[in-house]
């Protein structure tokens, strides 16, 4: 099924009333010219326009902050387009509002005023002061210089948060109705790592781990897609684990439904393959690394046109 031509870029119509005037296109949408595919991609973490109310309620310096983003990784999946993929990029960044998380996980510790019964105050990710607002960026360093209003929270969560999960909620749905499933692709990149091989004994020898794909240790996504994109990075050469350390955050368990048709996979990139983690500058083998994933990806998409790959993909649509 071919849908009409669509436009390069798209805010989905969202109002920015109410949000900080930086912020005033929280997300993005870089679509096709023709969908033609069922993947969509998501970057949740990709965003670095950092408000000025923000950065002076922080106590860290914007490159500090900056620690926390997935720098560049909405560049090096850029072959979603090309794909007949839409992506969705958030524009705000991941120290200010993370996407990947339940709308209301929040650290009590961070507001002026008592939370309501609603919020969930208590899972493992506020532990870590890594909530829906984050108090710490990754490597455990507070945010803010003191405590913020609940206000403020909610405001961010009604005005950024639901909007980016509606839209990406949207081209799911759009994705499944012309072919009968949608496979989102959820970006990520990690702090470079070092492992040793699953399987592999105690004396084996570390090695960079290059990529973690999470499908929630399969109830998220077909296996079969998961398998054909491991297949396809080991055979470029890289050391590909699967779900450990790295499962997939609240969108990858969301989004995968694998029984209505909607599948989802996280794909963490180490930071190291592609930039220095110190500057943030792309290193020379960035172009390398995103022409591997365009064809690991393009591979995928031709399979499943084959018929190929998805042991539980749902009936395919009729023509609406």
């Amino acid at each position: 099924m071919e849908s009409a031509p669509r436009q390069e870029s798209s805010d989905a119509g969202f109002s920015g009333e109410g949000v900080e005037p930086e912020l005033a296109r929280p997300f993005e949408i870089v679509a096709p010219p023709v969908l033609a595919s069922p993947l969509v991609f998501s970057s949740p973490h990709s965003g670095c326009v950092y408000p000025a109310r923000f950065l002076q309620q922080a106590r860290l310096d914007s490159a500090s902050l900056r620690r926390s983003e997935d720098a560049y990784v909405d560049t090096l999946f850029a072959c979603a387009r090309g794909l007949g993929a839409p992506m969705l990029r958030a524009c705000f960044p991941r120290a200010y509002l993370d996407v990947n998380r339940e709308p209301y996980e929040l650290d009590p510790r961070m507001f002026e005023e008592d939370l309501p019964e609603f919020v969930n105050t208590r899972s493992l990710r506020v532990a870590a002061g890594l909530g829906t607002i984050p108090r710490v960026v990754t490597d455990a360093r507070e945010i803010y210089q003191g405590k913020l209003k609940l206000s403020d929270a909610l405001r961010r969560i009604e005005k950024l948060y639901k909007p980016y999960h509606a839209a990406l909620a949207s081209l799911m749905e759009e994705a499944r109705r012309a072919f009968g499933l949608a496979i989102l692709i959820d970006c990520h990149s990690m702090p470079t790592i070092a492992a040793r091989d699953p399987g592999a004994s105690a004396r084996t020898e570390k090695r960079r781990v290059d990529f973690v794909l999470g499908d929630r240790f399969g109830a998220s996504c077909d296996t079969g897609f998961v398998d054909l994109i491991e297949r396809r990075l080991r055979g470029f050469g890289y050391n590909v684990h699967r779900n450990r350390p790295y499962a997939g955050g609240f969108i990858t368990e969301h989004y995968g439904r694998p029984g209505a048709g909607w599948h989802a996979m996280q794909i963490e990139v180490a930071r190291g393959l592609y930039m220095n983690e110190a500057t943030l500058e792309r290193n020379e083998r960035f172009e390398l690394l995103a022409q591997h994933l365009q064809e690991a990806l393009s591979e995928l998409v031709q399979s499943i046109g084959r018929g190929e790959s998805g042991r539980t993909q749902a009936p395919r649509a009729a023509a609406e």
